[in-house]
């Protein structure tokens, strides 16, 4: 997506459309829901959030009538959070009146993974993994099963800069997650971050290494 690069995915089966993030406004939502719709010729029909940051979620409710899944307490913390979220979005250059629309239209997980659960696309079952705390206390990564195997990280893992680490990351148990990533995807999967070009696993244990020394953790 342009302007703060986060990496949306898309995973089509034959009776449901899987979208992972929704872009960073309404508007970005709204030409995402439109680009699907164009490229598969159906309207997608579940969402996955990775984490609650602004640029991933605030496009939800473009996608009018879907079921939206995230990690246990998303839900709340959405709930709680709004005006944090408004302002986080406006501080990193959302126009404030975009980031109120977002803010006051946000569509809630509707289902919560506290470990893990499959969803069946029609042909296609697609993993959703509850493998945080790390980046925050509420990331998901999504699989989705082939040659190779596809894993969207969320801001687990970052390839267009080094891994941000704000108020609401958990670094002592981040470098476990990646652990946690790396066993799901395993050495050939093809892993997507969530801003920047997809990487393999050596990449993502080379983070997961840097994120160790970075805050101290052992192991």
């Amino acid at each position: 997506m342009p302007e703060w690069d986060e990496t949306v995915g898309v995973v089509v089966g034959r009776t449901d459309i899987l979208v992972v993030d929704t872009g960073a406004t309404l508007r970005a939502g709204a030409e995402l829901r439109s680009l699907i719709t164009r490229l598969t010729g159906r309207r997608p029909t579940r969402i996955a959030f990775t984490h609650p940051h602004f640029d991933h979620v605030l496009g939800s409710a473009a996608f009018a009538g879907c079921e939206v899944y995230g990690a246990t307490g998303l839900d709340e913390l959405l709930r709680r959070e709004r005006e944090t979220l408004r302002e986080d979005a406006i501080r990193h250059g959302v126009d404030r009146d975009a980031a109120t629309e977002a803010v006051d239209h946000l569509v809630r997980p509707h289902h919560l993974v506290s470990g893990e659960l499959t969803l069946d696309l029609g042909g296609r079952p697609v993993l959703l993994a509850n493998v945080g705390p790390g980046h925050t206390a509420h990331d998901l990564a999504v699989l989705v099963p082939g040659r190779p195997e596809v894993v969207f990280c969320g801001d687990l893992v970052e390839e267009s800069g080094p891994p941000q680490a704000g108020p609401d990351a958990i670094p002592g148990h981040w470098p476990a997650a990646l652990d946690r990533l790396l066993v799901l995807g395993g050495a050939d999967a093809v892993y997507v971050p969530g801003h920047g070009s997809v990487v393999d696993a050596a990449f993502v244990r080379a983070q997961r290494d840097e994120l160790a020394a970075r805050f101290g953790v052992s192991g």
